[in-house]
């Protein structure tokens, strides 16, 4: 079993994180470089020259601390590709994991089930309180929003999962708790004013950024079901 689970999610995490690499570089990747422009324009030097020679140098010790990014480009592309293999690996082995516990026939048609399922804790449920965001972008505190993430996607699991398996009809009242409890508590807030996005900008990305996910979802769970029945006597 821990050999067809191994093969299983490596097989699946590779062929979705391709294809989540390249849709992403059609749909969602053209809208960051549209806002990292407007990012930079905020950032961008002073209007005052008097001020040109002090904040040049206060420019360059902030550079000095800046953290490393990839160069635009080749490096740019290979390494979003290599995050995006490792996070579909990741979750094809939760995937997996999941169908090996849950017993019955795998199939793709199973496993999209199960992808759909795995979009909706991690990525749906969560978006409802925490929208994807833009560089540029005003948010919260990045730990109260993990703190949040994790939560939400915990509780929306645990729902789902008594939806499908624990007894009726007491376990639907609690499962309808978990899932709602998140969004009561309500995610992280911030102060708001006015950012340099058009909102324009800020609303498709966020609608590609969900579709994307959502189709990446389908994909892996479709492989992992895939391969899950394929290589049941491996």
């Amino acid at each position: 079993m821990l050999k067809r689970i191994m093969l299983t999610a490596l097989a699946a995490g590779a062929i979705a994180g391709v294809f989540m690499w390249a849709i992403q570089a059609a749909t969602v990747t053209p809208l960051i470089l549209h806002a990292e422009v407007f990012e930079q324009q905020m950032t961008s030097a002073p209007a005052g020259a008097a001020a040109g020679h002090a904040h040049g140098a206060d420019h360059a010790a902030a550079d000095s601390h800046a953290e490393w990014a990839p160069a635009d480009g080749f490096e740019r592309t290979a390494f979003t590709l290599m995050a995006d293999l490792v996070i579909a690996m990741g979750f094809a082995f939760i995937l997996t994991g999941a169908l090996a516990l849950s017993g019955g026939a795998a199939g793709w048609r199973r496993g999209i089930v199960w992808g759909l399922a795995g979009f909706a804790a991690f990525s749906a449920a969560p978006a409802l309180g925490l929208p994807p965001e833009l560089p540029g972008m005003q948010a919260a505190d990045l730990v109260a929003r993990q703190i949040w993430w994790v939560g939400t996607v915990v509780a929306t699991a645990a729902g789902m999962a008594i939806v499908f398996f624990a007894p009726r009809p007491v376990p639907l009242v609690l499962s309808a708790i978990l899932i709602l409890t998140p969004h009561i508590i309500g995610a992280p807030g911030h102060a708001l004013a006015a950012g340099p996005l058009p909102a324009t900008l800020v609303a498709e990305f966020a609608v590609a950024s969900l579709v994307t996910v959502q189709l990446f979802w389908m994909v892996l769970g479709g492989a992992t079901g895939y391969f899950f029945d394929r290589l049941k006597n491996a």
